[in-house]
């Protein structure tokens, strides 16, 4: 993998995901307690040995690009490694990048110096482990020009992307973009092969294209038009991606035990974050004793810029009535600087710096950073926005009706919380004060 150079895509605007994208782009939504979307990808690129890197962001990146000055500056330079952050710098006409291919076109000549052998493009909102030398490795016995990634996908759910046609080798034949009806697998009536949006293309080949075709997008524009003229593979991930992992469980007695390396189950996983109920969904899979995707893997890990707060910390907190309620956390993931405060969290995800107070309850919720859960609320289901301050006794996630009145709730029934939800009125718009008549004084 020593010639090959990684491209993300991080200009996304993830306008379905909004609010969590109101100052943010996409790649750069916390996932996982700890974690930025874009992270995922990174970890993916060095488990690969992939160390040429740009990453190309656009849509409000100043947290994108903070995250990445501070958190992956790990590159050497005298070994020819890098990671550099390029935001459009219009070098090709008055304009931002148009699409994928056009974000590429605008930084070729930084890329030609380079002379990488195979470009990577890759996007940097997706939640997935993908061993890139594999990739490349199936590309080149194929001999392709360009290989595509592929999933699986249930006909109904297939309507939402990028739909791939293949012969039985495995070559496309056709695209079609977000169709009504699309085209099943050979053999598999009821799925369709979707693209995941990773692209493997020899360099000359890509840089020819590019220069030769002025439109602005890989999926929609470049590559139906290079089917019959170039190779052009499709690559089944869940068939070909195998992650071997140390697995760790717990037997009967409590102690921990390891098991031989063997294909991780996670490896064929793979989630295009792209409205809340899936970032929900993307969250709920890494709860629980075997979780749909690990994050807890020896020879995969996750890599992320680790903030300096304190260890969490569970605490007995004694009620009214004088019995103490004990903070507990149930088959979730809690990120450092967190209180429980006699508080009980279940199946949940908090970021860091979340407090949760006595008599409280979490349940399946995504709780973002700086967050404050109020003494005896209830929360169910729901995504709470970073800084959000939740007032005692106040019930989300039980009520659908209610919630719909108040906070956004997802078509899934996923209630999501901003900030704004709960700040108080301005001075001017709360009533005044009522004034007590003083007792006169006899």
């Amino acid at each position: 993998m020593k010639n090959v150079m990684a491209l993300i895509m991080a200009g996304g605007k993830g306008e379905r995901l909004m609010p969590l994208t109101a100052s943010r782009s996409k790649p750069a939504i916390p996932f996982g307690g700890l974690y930025l979307l874009i992270d995922l990808t990174l970890s993916n690129c060095i488990n690969s040995e992939v160390y040429k890197i740009l990453v190309l962001p656009q849509y409000k990146s100043q947290t994108l690009i903070q995250h990445l000055e501070n958190g992956w500056n790990i590159f050497s330079g005298d070994l020819g490694h890098f990671l550099r952050i390029v935001p459009p710098q219009m070098m090709h006409g008055d304009k931002w990048y148009q699409g994928t291919a056009d974000s590429i076109r605008q930084n070729l000549e930084m890329i030609e110096r380079e002379k990488p052998s195979h470009l990577l493009i890759l996007s940097g909102d997706h939640v997935y482990k993908m061993d890139y030398a594999l990739f490349k490795r199936y590309h080149e016995a194929q001999d392709a020009d360009v290989t595509i990634a592929v999933i699986e996908t249930a006909r109904a759910q297939a309507q939402e992307y990028g739909v791939l046609q293949v012969d039985g080798q495995y070559r496309v034949t056709g695209f079609q973009e977000k169709p009504k009806n699309p085209a099943p697998i050979p053999g598999s009536p009821d799925q369709a092969l979707v693209s995941m949006g990773i692209y493997i293309f020899k360099g000359e080949v890509l840089l020819d294209l590019l220069k030769r075709d002025d439109r602005p997008d890989f999926g929609k524009d470049i590559l139906p038009n290079i089917l019959t003229s170039h190779k052009v593979m499709a690559y089944p991930y869940r068939r070909e991606n195998r992650i071997e992992e140390v697995v760790f469980f717990t037997d009967e007695g409590g102690s921990r035990a390891e098991l031989p390396m063997e294909v991780a189950p996670d490896s064929g996983y793979w989630r295009d974050v792209g409205n809340l109920d899936a970032f929900w969904n993307a969250n709920m899979d890494l709860c629980g004793l075997s979780p749909f995707f690990n994050l807890y893997g020896v020879r995969w890990p996750m890599r992320t810029m680790q903030r300096q707060f304190p260890p969490v910390k569970t605490l007995s907190v004694q009620g009214e009535d004088g019995r103490y309620l004990h903070g507990q956390t149930l088959d979730s993931m809690v990120a450092h600087g967190s209180v429980i405060g006699g508080g009980l969290v279940r199946n949940s995800i908090l970021s860091y710096n979340v407090s949760v107070h006595r008599g409280a309850e979490v349940d399946e919720s995504v709780i973002m950073e700086n967050v404050d859960v109020g003494r005896f609320c209830k929360i169910k289901k729901a995504i709470i926005a970073d800084g959000a301050r939740i007032p005692a006794g106040t019930e989300i996630g039980y009520n659908p009706r209610a919630d719909r009145q108040r906070f956004h709730v997802t078509p899934r029934g996923i209630t999501v919380v901003r900030r704004e939800d709960f700040l108080d009125p301005p001075a001017a718009e709360k009533p005044p004060k009522a004034v007590k008549p003083r007792k006169q004084v006899k």
